[in-house]
């Protein structure tokens, strides 16, 4: 026998099973008015009441419905409500300008458009067949509790959702992701990180990324809790850890060094000791953080590797029993590393240092963009504009391949340089960048934005990589900046940070 899967049967399970559990607490200052706190049966009448009213307003099947929001129990909901309903959802980016996110609204063909209520200003101007601000007004319009939904078929090679990347170098794709896609990565996510219905959740993450690495779906089919934190604080963060009994989150590296920060102000234990993991995901981070949140936290350090376009678990690293008796730096060298391949992943990397991917959680493809589709996917592997090496079963990221810089003929991962720079005791951000020379072809350049109060020069730190890198990958100059230029998902845009260095030019290398 084989049902298709599909992201309602996450929800189904929940209201089945816990339906009179608390399922989702919402963020309780949320400008849209909060829901509070949600049974998984509420949550389940919620999403019928939601898909019946789409289809009141005549929003069939297959159609898009987007949204643009911080993290709230409605967009949590509107993944059962819209996706698990037969409609696609697509979730868009809240930190985007009006212009991006009217060309995905466009580019989308989406039917509802439904903002938050503080961004209904400055996306004024970004129309769809219905638009709406959220809140008690458009639930009202929205969400019809006196009709049952229709009832369409769903396949499970069927678009769930539709998630647009965030566009660095030209515009944004819609990573097309299927309920096969969705459902296998939801529950290989519980599978490898231990999840079940004693976890708490907190939502760091933003729930548009990926649909919130597929955890709202998975942690919500195992019965879990989720605390909706609306925007990322690392004082709040760990207020919330200790109110909830949080023991389960994640975030980018620049969430972990906010945690760090407020930890080091916090008045008393801080919360979570030998309770709390923390997956870590969107760049590898230095191996002193990882350090860090084991002695300073008491948190259980885990990485994933992944992308939109794997929706997005590929490789897994957690601490194995072997690593248990190792030296702290020891283990922390292993734990950086991105990981294993997740089970039913097949990872290589190619000839040319390109990581390529082949998994049942690869997208079906860009939204009507058939030649990038098969660009990405040729050869029935999706090529993830990687660099990285494979060495005992595990990957390790070097750089994006046009970032790694060849100087003298010898290749340098700025990631090892940055890690390098981020173990000088003033040093809070770092970018490293290949420019250009005319001996050399290319030299390694560090923009470096110091911790307040933190002192250092361009010579101290020249020295202290000097002592810790081979002579050919470190700097041969430092920059001081007051901030590095970031995506709206907070990775370095390091296109834009080597664009001065080489204007004019007809390549970008040399």
């Amino acid at each position: 026998m084989q049902t298709p899967l599909s992201v309602m049967d996450f929800l189904d399970r929940a209201e089945l099973v816990y339906g009179d559990r608390v399922g989702i607490v919402d963020e309780p200052l949320q400008p849209a008015s909060s829901w509070g706190e949600l049974s998984y049966r509420r949550v389940a009448e919620l999403a019928r009441a939601q898909a019946a009213g789409l289809d009141r307003l005549g929003v069939g099947p297959g159609e898009r419905v987007a949204i643009v929001s911080h993290n709230s129990a409605r967009l949590m909901t509107s993944m059962f409500g819209v996706s698990g309903h037969g409609r696609v959802l697509v979730p868009v980016n809240f930190r985007l300008r009006a212009d991006e996110v009217s060309y995905i609204v466009e580019q989308s063909r989406a039917s509802v458009l439904l903002v938050d209520p503080e961004l209904a200003e400055p996306l004024a101007g970004v129309k769809a067949r219905h638009t709406f601000v959220i809140g008690a007004e458009s639930d009202a319009l929205l969400y019809d509790f006196d009709s049952a939904p229709k009832r369409y078929e769903i396949a499970e090679s069927d678009t769930a959702t539709i998630n647009y990347t965030s566009g660095t170098t030209a515009r944004p794709k819609g990573v097309q992701l299927t309920h096969r896609n969705i459902w296998l990565n939801s529950v290989l996510m519980g599978l490898h990180f231990g999840a079940s219905d004693r976890d708490v959740y907190l939502h760091t993450l933003p729930m548009f990324h990926a649909n919130g690495w597929g955890l709202p779906f998975a942690l919500t089919g195992l019965g879990a809790q989720h605390i909706v934190l609306r925007k990322v604080d690392g004082a709040e963060i760990l207020r919330r850890v200790e109110r909830h009994g949080v023991t389960f989150l994640c975030g980018a590296p620049a969430v972990i060094a906010m945690v760090l920060e407020a930890a080091a102000e916090w008045d008393g234990p801080v919360p979570g000791r030998d309770r709390v993991r923390i997956i870590v995901a969107g760049a590898p981070p230095p191996t002193s953080v990882v350090q860090r949140i084991e002695s300073e936290l008491g948190w259980e350090f885990m990485q994933i590797y992944g992308l939109t376009e794997t929706s997005p678990l590929a490789t897994v690293n957690r601490g194995r029993a072997e690593w248990d008796d190792l030296p702290a730096a020891e283990r922390a060298e292993k734990l950086v590393q991105a990981g294993a391949p997740a089970l039913g992943s097949q990872v290589r990397v190619d000839a040319q240092g390109e990581v390529l991917i082949r998994s049942n959680q690869v997208l079906e493809g860009y939204w009507e963009q058939p030649q990038e589709s098969a660009e990405a996917l040729k050869g029935g592997w999706f090529h993830t504009g990687d660099g990285g090496t494979m060495a005992d079963g595990y990957l390790t990221i070097s750089d994006r391949k046009k970032d790694v810089i060849i100087t003298g003929g010898e290749n340098v991962s700025s990631i090892e340089v940055e890690d390098c720079l981020y173990d000088h005791p003033a040093v809070a951000e770092v970018a490293v960048i290949g420019v250009p020379d005319e001996k050399w072809g290319e030299t390694v350049k560090a923009l470096v934005v110091l911790k307040p109060g933190g002192s250092a020069d361009e010579a101290e730190l020249i020295a202290h990589c000097k002592q810790r890198l081979a002579g050919y990958k470190s700097p041969t100059s430092v920059e001081f900046r007051q901030e590095l230029a970031r995506t709206t998902t907070g990775k370095l845009q390091k296109f834009r940070l080597r664009e001065p260095y080489w204007e004019g030019r007809e390549r970008g290398v040399n």
